[in-house]
């Protein structure tokens, strides 16, 4: 009776196991990726300013006196979360629907379609032209720098990326990694460049991705991970016979228990 039982339930986990099989090579990444060196775009390429963005601005001379001013607004409150869950503050200017920022003294400048160096040296010339500081030294950072990753991750993020650099592979990892039912040769990236939704599928089964122009994301990139058919399947087909496929299993496992007795 023990072994009818036991080959009856191990006939019931190789049914229900068939229905979600997944091939190795559709688990793993970069199939064909041999070990060489892959040139991929500089991760250093400036992303331009946009409308929304909140941006900090530090500005700073030989006289803090004099350049505690340009710095007392830096007040654009903004709250995000960390993956850990954590909340974090932080304040800065935002570039407002006309692409402008409003500086202490300087007043409106443009911000919008400028990249952080060309903004940075405008202002630059803007105190030196007007002699408001000597030798003023201006660094600006995005605060608003977030990626999203959601679909069959282990923990669907919305990630704030500080150091303003972040690749996809990275944020993978920090959203928990792709799923046993998540397509790696399916990712979709959403980005918005000039006002529009560019969409781009992603294989990271192939090694060209290793030196795609998408490998670094970009600031508001949304990343969904598809699930594979044998997610689909089994939510669509098995899911719901799943209890009566059991029940059957138990009273077959009673009835010749009864019969052996």
């Amino acid at each position: 009776m023990i072994r009818i039982s036991i080959a009856l339930l191990l006939l019931a986990q190789l049914f229900i196991g068939s229905s979600s099989c997944i091939s190795t090579r559709e688990s793993t990444y970069f199939n064909n990726a041999a070990d060489t060196i892959y040139v991929q775009p500089s991760a250093d390429l400036e992303t331009l300013i946009r409308n929304n963005d909140i941006l900090s601005i530090s500005i700073s001379s030989l006289s803090p006196e004099a350049s505690a001013i340009f710095n007392a607004t830096n007040n654009f409150a903004i709250s995000s979360s960390s993956v850990s869950g954590s909340q974090t503050q932080s304040s800065g200017y935002l570039v407002n629907s006309d692409g402008q920022i409003q500086l202490p003294i300087i007043g409106s400048i443009k911000a919008a379609g400028l990249s952080k160096s060309q903004l940075k040296d405008n202002i630059t010339k803007l105190i030196l032209e007007k002699k408001l500081l000597v030798d003023p030294i201006v660094n600006i950072r995005h605060l608003n720098f977030e990626v999203t990753v959601i679909g069959e991750v282990g923990n669907p993020s919305v990630i704030t990326v500080p150091n303003e650099k972040i690749s996809l592979l990275k944020a993978l990892g920090l959203a928990g990694d792709i799923t046993i039912y998540g397509r790696k040769d399916n990712v979709l990236l959403i980005r918005e460049e000039n006002g529009k939704k560019r969409v781009k599928h992603i294989d990271l089964n192939s090694k060209s991705f290793l030196s795609s122009s998408y490998y670094y994301l970009q600031p508001n990139d949304v990343v969904y991970v598809e699930a594979n058919k044998n997610k689909v399947a089994s939510v669509g087909r098995m899911t719901p016979y799943l209890p009566a496929i059991l029940s059957g299993l138990s009273v077959i496992i009673l009835v010749v228990d009864r019969v052996i007795q």
